[in-house]
């Protein structure tokens, strides 16, 4: 199936919570998996999956609840969401260790899924990722954000279809040389009424996930690479709040310190791109980084 002349359809796995939705392409290993941003589906990393395919196999795939995988709750906890991600994995009979590339909370479940499987993991690429640590880095009134959950009841209907209407305006912007049946067909998913809704109730929850993460033991010792978005995307310049750069700064303190935490790890700065458009700005860095650790 052609991706430019019609949608992937994917292949379709059974693991306990539901069916799972997977894409893959290339061939070699260790295989590189994706793990979408909160909100996410797989096939927002199309771009950099085809140029990762030309060396090795790559994966994608939407997490349940998500994407076209099958509906669940959400947010899930991590442990789910790392499970879940094991049992794809294996009904697939892709064979680990795997090289994870995780983009935002996807980083998060990366390293979640590291700590529980070490030995299933040869290596991590975190696209400017989601981390316990970052409250404490940010001042008071930001940190708190993250320490306590905001219901998405909370929003009213009119102002949920405003964001939702301001998203797509981006999204649409940020992919507008995607094939048009890959590009609409995830537009139209992803930012519907009901596709809107899940992409943020998946992003709640974090204070439970960080403290999970904590409680999970160690990073393992395997090649790391951080990708620190310092700029801001030009198509999404309505979603740009002010004081980006000054975050960024404390952000990319943050990565530096959790890398030299790490026996095997470095953090690299992207300054002509920002947090949403890392992979979609900067494809170059990300299929960088994931040779670098291939190689290590």
């Amino acid at each position: 199936m052609n991706p430019v002349d019609e949608f992937p359809a994917g292949e379709s796995h059974q693991v306990t919570g539901g069916r799972m939705v997977l894409h893959r392409a290339g061939a070699g290993a260790p295989a590189v998996v994706f793990l979408s941003g909160g909100g996410a589906y797989g096939l927002h990393y199309w771009n950099v999956h085809r140029l990762v395919a030309e060396f090795t196999t790559s994966v994608l795939y939407d997490r349940l609840g998500t994407g076209w995988s099958d509906p669940a709750d959400l947010p899930r906890s991590g442990t789910q969401v790392t499970g879940d991600l094991r049992e794809l994995l294996r009904a697939a009979g892709l064979a680990g260790p795997f090289v994870l590339a995780g983009h935002s909370l996807g980083g998060l479940y990366a390293r979640l899924y590291a700590k529980r499987f070490p030995g299933e993991v040869a290596g991590l690429v975190l696209l400017d990722p989601t981390h316990e640590s970052l409250p404490a880095y940010l001042p008071e009134a930001e940190a708190r954000r993250f320490r306590e959950d905001s219901p998405l009841e909370e929003y009213p209907p009119e102002r949920l279809d405003e964001l939702r209407a301001l998203y797509r305006s981006v999204f649409a912007r940020a992919l507008a040389g995607w094939p048009a049946a890959l590009r609409d067909g995830l537009l139209d998913r992803n930012l519907s009424r009901e596709g809107f809704r899940r992409m943020l109730q998946e992003s709640s929850g974090l204070a439970a996930l960080f403290t999970e993460v904590r409680a999970a033991g160690p990073d393992p010792d395997v090649p790391v690479v951080f990708l620190s978005a310092m700029g801001t995307d030009a198509f999404a310049a309505e979603l740009t709040p002010p004081g980006t750069a000054e975050r960024n700064e404390r952000k990319f303190r943050m990565y530096e310190d959790a890398a030299a935490a790490l026996p095997r790890a470095e953090n690299r700065r992207v300054d002509d791109a920002g947090h949403s458009g890392l992979a979609w700005v900067r494809p170059d860095a990300v299929v960088r980084a994931v040779r670098d650790v291939l190689a290590r």
